[in-house]
């Protein structure tokens, strides 16, 4: 049977994901240091809203507030014996939520990383890690998540490990990586390594790709880097609402709404068919993504210069996998931005 997000992939063709879920909890008054997962029980009301914001812009995919819900993070916080119960809370909000919604609205269980470094370089040992994504991907299938939505990894290993725990817990899922450093994950990995990478998984994701990062210029050339491999799977594009800046004691997005709808029809004609926001996304900024999506026709892929002269500069100048060619100068950030 097919799953529900490929149901409405197929019936849409294009789906806009959500926002942030930080940035957006931190405006509900959510403090620095808090576990965001604890107010499944404590702010159910709050959780609620976060979901309805997206909706009510026009998301047709939103993530679970589950992303720190397993026993490493938790343990932080004196609940590492939690994360299933916390995770079938965040889905089963979720879930009422959706229904309610008056239209097809897929609830996306939100799985982060451990927090832990794998074996061999860290003390995580892949059975751990596995028991440990299964955990808290059996409580969202509890609660009534449609899919599972592996988000923010650096580590090959970890979203091995990941795969295996949706494959025991039979949830299928969609999974991203953050590509943070120059054009690479934090452990190296590159848009041509994740595409081989999901290739050969048992149990691969429904759909793959980029969220987080630094800007959307960085996270549209790695998607770019995705769809030249040639792969069949649906692409994801969640980037950041533009780049983050510390003023009065807060961070800050620079990416205004305007900016990012232009972001989500370039992340389109890039080839992405699953298109929303990371960092500093709001429901404002969503609604100009939802209108851009639903006005603008498709377009050829953009070329690099064309990213940049829209979007503003890449952080770095290559792409992290060598090919260095045919690439622009960096330039003053285009005048939508902030």
């Amino acid at each position: 049977m097919s799953d529900a997000l490929t149901t409405l992939l197929a019936e849409k063709g294009t789906l806009l994901a959500d926002g942030a879920t930080g940035t957006n909890l931190f405006a509900m008054g959510l403090m620095s240091g808090d576990a965001p997962e604890l107010w499944n029980e404590e702010e159910p009301q709050k959780i609620n809203a976060l979901y309805k914001g997206a909706v009510d812009a026009g998301s047709d995919i939103f993530l679970t507030n589950s992303f720190g819900a397993n026993a490493s993070r938790l343990k932080l916080h004196d609940a590492g014996h939690r994360a299933f119960e916390l995770s079938r809370m965040a889905a089963e909000i979720g879930r009422d939520v959706a229904d309610a919604a008056g239209r097809k609205v897929i609830v996306a269980g939100s799985v982060g990383p451990t927090g832990d470094i794998m074996e061999p370089v860290g003390n995580l040992t892949h059975a751990d890690a596995v028991d440990m994504f299964h955990e808290t991907a059996a409580g969202l299938k509890a609660g009534g998540a449609d899919i599972g939505w592996l988000e923010t990894i650096s580590a090959p290993e970890e979203y091995t490990a990941a795969a295996e725990g949706f494959a025991r817990a039979e949830l299928p899922w969609v999974g991203t990586m953050s590509f943070d450093t120059a054009g690479r994950t934090m452990m190296g990995v590159t848009s041509t390594d994740m595409a081989t990478l999901v290739a050969g998984l048992d149990f691969p994701p429904i759909a793959f790709g980029a969220n987080c990062g630094t800007g959307a210029s960085d996270l549209l050339r790695t998607v770019l880097g995705f769809a030249a491999t040639g792969t069949t799977l649906p692409l994801v594009a969640k980037g950041n609402a533009g780049i983050p800046k510390y003023h009065d004691g807060h961070i800050h997005y620079d990416g205004t709404p305007e900016l990012m709808g232009d972001y989500a029809a370039m992340a389109r004609d890039c080839g992405a068919t699953i298109i929303g926001g990371c960092c500093g996304t709001t429901p404002a900024h969503l609604e100009k993504m939802r209108e851009a999506l639903d006005t603008r026709p498709v377009q050829p892929a953009p070329s690099l210069e064309a990213i940049v002269a829209a979007l503003g500069a890449f952080s770095s100048t290559g792409d992290g996998t060598g090919d260095d060619g045919n690439r622009p100068a960096r330039k003053r950030r285009g005048r939508r931005a902030a």
